[in-house]
């Protein structure tokens, strides 16, 4: 629908929902507009090497994705297309853009920075596209993007794609867009879900969620299964559960180093990863073959994310499964979203990881466990072991005698006596003491002593000066 209006050169807005096929939407035109260095007219531009078209997305997994689709594309072309994002190097950046490129697709952080460097010339830019332009609004980045759009010519062709279309991005359209024609891909009333994927909410425990998703990862159908989280912190946690149960599993999340994201999603995306924890880093753009299922770990924050959370399943046509976890405290939460969609799930099945229903609705085979390997026994920590003996020792009516980890029998060396005297004086002068002592039995044992036995004056308490004066 929109390759007739986007070849002319008419500026649009194309909204559709996610998995239908926008990049290509915007990918043919810009490579059809774009003069590529074999073509004739490429010695005749003003600027030949100088960026001639300019695809800004949101996130870094987004910008690879639609950088591969356009270099595939433009295979036969020539056209030089470039990566911008941050979390890598500049050189390489530099030097391409020193070298020359054609097209250069790029999130608005690292295109600012180049931009700011000079290195980035974006007065001979043709055609401009925003992609997901509603999650550029939610991150922040509007006031970069209206900065980059300052930069380009005012006769240029503007194209803005996304799922949804809040105010503001209605706003920007009608202040940098001339007569734009906004192109719908189904009816007002059409639901913004995907019909091919299926859906199933549950209201469940929070330390049950990874019992279910380990139940999940062996059903029938399972293939490639994406699992969102609401937090980094609980995709790290997750996918090392996961691995502990001997799944392979990955997490995907903005405290990762850039090389280590772009590795775990092309594993995911080479098959040899079967399970990737994300936060909604991955939930925009992300286009990988054979998604199955797509849990939602946490109760999406609203009906954009659900949207585009469902969305990675279920594309081009395929069919998918997407479930999703409500805690007791989100059930409010989900009410709002499951209005707003207009989708049937108000009352929300209590489930755990033992319902008959959810093996039913997952096509779980009865019987199935939650661990693909046994538990490991937990190693025993010496540390703590020594604590507890020293503690035990010392709260335990002497049974350890406070000897900490010393074996039970075994007597602790002493440099002094408790009367502060050496051991070593004290052990010479040990034999007097014990004839002393037995000289003492002998004479008590006969009744008799040579020395009376001196009587101890027992110490009184007065309690007035009269008493102690009459004593």
């Amino acid at each position: 629908m929109t390759l007739s209006v986007a070849l002319m050169g008419t500026d649009l807005i194309g909204q559709a929902r996610t998995g239908t096929g926008k990049t290509l939407a915007f990918g043919i035109p810009v490579l059809q507009r774009t003069v590529a260095p074999h073509d004739p007219d490429h010695a005749e531009l003003v600027a030949p090497d100088k960026p001639q078209a300019l695809v800004v997305a949101p996130t870094r997994e987004l910008a690879l994705q639609v950088s591969n689709d356009l270099s595939v594309a433009a295979t036969d072309r020539g056209t030089r297309v470039l990566t911008v994002y941050g979390g890598v190097g500049y050189d390489h950046q530099l030097d391409t853009l020193a070298s020359g490129v054609d097209v250069v697709v790029g999130t608005p952080g690292r295109l600012i920075d180049l931009m700011n460097r000079r290195a980035l010339d974006l007065s001979h830019i043709k055609v401009l596209v925003l992609d997901e332009a509603d999650e550029m609004l939610d991150l922040g980045f509007l006031p970069d993007v209206e900065r980059l759009i300052a930069r380009t010519p005012e006769t240029r062709q503007t194209m803005l794609f996304s799922a949804t279309m809040p105010g503001a991005i209605v706003s920007l359209a009608r202040t940098h867009m001339r007569h734009p024609m906004n192109i719908r891909a189904e009816s007002s009333d059409a639901q913004q879900t995907v019909p091919a994927t299926a859906q199933f909410i549950y209201q469940v425990h929070d330390l049950d969620k990874p019992e279910l998703i380990s139940r999940i990862l062996q059903a029938e159908n399972s293939g490639l299964t994406i699992v969102f989280t609401r937090t980094k912190r609980a995709a790290q946690r997750l996918a090392d559960d996961l691995t502990e149960r001997g799944f392979n599993a990955s997490p995907l999340h903005g405290d990762m180093q850039q090389v280590a994201r772009e590795k775990a999603l092309r594993r995911f995306r080479d098959g040899q990863l079967k399970v990737l924890v994300a936060t909604d880093v991955a939930a925009r753009g992300i286009d990988v073959a054979d998604v199955t299922h797509v849990i939602n770990y946490s109760c999406p924050e609203d009906e954009k994310t659900y949207v585009h959370r469902i969305g990675r399943t279920g594309r081009a046509g395929a069919s998918g499964v997407a479930v999703t976890f409500v805690d007791w405290a989100d059930v409010t939460r989900w009410k709002v979203i499951n209005k707003a969609l207009d989708l049937p799930f108000d009352d929300l099945a209590e489930t755990y990881s033992t319902s008959e229903h959810f093996y039913h609705d997952m096509g779980i085979a009865p019987g199935t466990k939650g661990r693909l390997v046994p538990e490991q026994p937990a190693a025993p920590r010496a540390e703590s072991s020594r604590a507890g003996s020293r503690s035990g020792g010392g709260s335990g009516g002497g049974s350890g005698g406070g000897s900490g980890d010393r074996p039970r029998g075994e007597r602790r060396g002493r440099s002094r006596t408790r009367g502060g005297t050496s051991v070593d004086a004290a052990s010479a002068s040990s034999p007097a003491s014990s004839a002393s002592s037995d000289a003492s039995e002998a004479t008590a044992a006969g009744g008799e002593s040579t020395t009376g036995t001196r009587n101890r004056r027992r110490r009184r308490r007065s309690s007035s000066p009269s008493a102690t004066s009459a004593d």
